[in-house]
C-alpha cells in the first residue's frame, strides 16, 4: 500500500510530485520536538516539506494535505511546548513518544536534561494533552560493568513512582548492539563496558519489572523484540498504533476511513464494536516491529543530544555539524 500523490508549488514556483501520507512519524530518525520544532511548525504551515533520502540522497516532497494523525518522538518536548496552541488548533490528531531514560550518572545522554528535570516535563505535558498522549519510553535498556538488572529496575522504579498518575503505557527496548554497527563502533568509542542482552537476561528483567508494576498497573510493552514475555503481561507494542488511535481519535471519520476501522457507538442495545478490515504494519521496519505505517520525516546524523548509544548517528560531530547548519540556514524546506 502506498500513499497517494498529489501535485504541490513549491516557494519557487516549480511544481513536483509529493506524497501525501495521513500518518506522519516526527521522527524515529532525529528528535524534531527539541531541535527542529519551529522548523516543523514553518513546514506545516507552508503545507509540504522536502526528505532526503538516506541511501540514494535524491529529494522526496512530502504534502501534508492529507495528514490525520502525528506521532511525536522525544526525550525533551519542552522547546515544543510554545507551539502546543498551534497543533491543538492545527493538526488533527497528535500524541507523542516520550524517551525518558535515567543515564545521568554515566552521562550516556551528554545534552539531555536532568531526569528530575524530564519528569517534570513529562507531567506537564500530561497534565495539558491527557495521560494517555504521551506514552512513556525506557529505551532503550543498557547493561555494563556498572548498571546491572537490579541497577536497572531501581532507575525504572524512580521515574515510574513519579509517572504512574501522568501514562498508561511503559514501553521498553533492550539496546541492541549486535544489530547497528553504529551503535556498536559508538559504544566502543566512548569506552563503554557493555554487556551483551541474552534471552535469560531479558526474562530476569521482565520478571522484575512485572512484580513493580503490580504497583503501577501500567500497560507494559516492548518495541521491535522478538522474544515473548506474555507471562509478565508485556505484549510486543505498536508505537505508531492503530489501536491507540481508534481509542482517542474514533471520531475522525477520515483517519478511520484509512486504519479500515468502523466504530459502533455504544447505545442502548449495545456496548460499540470495532471491526478492522485493513493490514497497515509498516514493512519498512524490522520485521518485529508492531508499527503500522506512516511515513517518517527525520534525518538521520542530526540529533545533538550525544547519545552514546545512537544508532541514527555516525558521529556526534557530524549530528553536530548538521545542526548548526540548520540553525544558520533559514527557511530550510528540510532539515539538511
Amino acid at each position: 500500500m502506498q500513499w497517494e500523490k498529489e501535485k504541490i508549488t513549491l516557494s519557487d514556483g516549480a511544481e513536483v510530485e509529493a506524497q501525501a501520507p495521513v500518518i506522519i512519524s516526527a521522527s524515529r530518525s532525529t528528535d524534531i520536538p527539541t531541535f527542529y520544532a519551529d522548523w516543523f511548525i514553518s513546514r506545516w504551515k507552508a503545507g509540504y516539506l522536502k526528505w532526503i533520502n538516506p541511501f540514494n540522497g535524491k529529494p522526496l516532497y512530502v504534502s501534508f494535505k492529507n495528514t490525520r494523525c502525528v506521532v511525536f518522538w522525544t526525550k525533551n518536548p519542552k522547546p515544543m511546548f510554545k507551539h502546543l496552541d498551534f497543533l491543538d488548533k492545527n493538526i488533527p490528531n497528535y500524541y507523542f513518544q516520550f524517551s525518558l531514560n535515567d543515564y545521568d550518572k554515566e552521562n550516556f545522554e551528554a545534552k539531555v536534561p536532568s531526569v528530575d528535570s524530564r519528569i517534570k516535563t513529562f507531567i506537564e505535558l500530561s497534565n495539558r494533552l491527557g495521560k494517555k498522549r504521551v506514552v512513556w519510553r525506557y529505551d532503550p535498556l543498557i547493561l555494563t560493568d556498572t548498571i546491572d538488572i537490579s541497577e536497572l529496575l531501581r532507575r525504572v522504579k524512580n521515574i515510574a513512582d513519579q509517572l504512574k498518575s501522568y501514562t498508561e503505557k511503559l514501553v521498553f527496548s533492550f539496546v541492541d548492539i549486535d544489530i547497528y554497527k553504529k551503535v556498536e563502533n559508538n559504544l566502543k568509542k566512548e569506552g563503554i563496558n557493555y554487556i551483551e542482552w541474552t534471552p535469560e537476561l531479558m526474562d530476569e528483567f521482565a520478571q522484575g519489572l512485572y512484580e513493580l508494576n503490580k504497583e503501577w498497573k501500567l500497560q507494559l510493552g516492548t518495541c521491535s523484540e522478538k522474544i515473548d514475555l506474555e507471562k509478565y503481561n508485556i505484549v510486543h507494542n505498536k508505537c505508531i498504533d492503530d489501536d491507540l488511535m481508534v481509542e482517542l481519535f474514533g471520531e475522525d471519520e477520515k483517519l478511520m476511513e484509512f486504519l479500515g476501522v468502523k466504530v459502533e457507538q455504544a447505545n442502548l442495545f449495545s456496548d460499540g464494536t470495532v471491526t478492522k478490515t485493513k493490514k497497515l504494519k509498516d514493512k519498512g521496519q524490522r520485521e518485529d516491529c508492531g508499527c503500522i505505517m506512516s511515513k517518517d520525516i527525520g534525518q538521520y546524523n542530526t540529533c545533538p543530544h550525544e547519545c552514546n548509544y545512537c544508532y541514527a548517528n555516525t558521529s556526534k560531530e557530524l549530528a553536530k555539524k548538521n545542526y548548526q547548519n540548520y540553525l544558520e540556514s533559514k527557511n530550510n524546506e528540510s532539515i539538511f
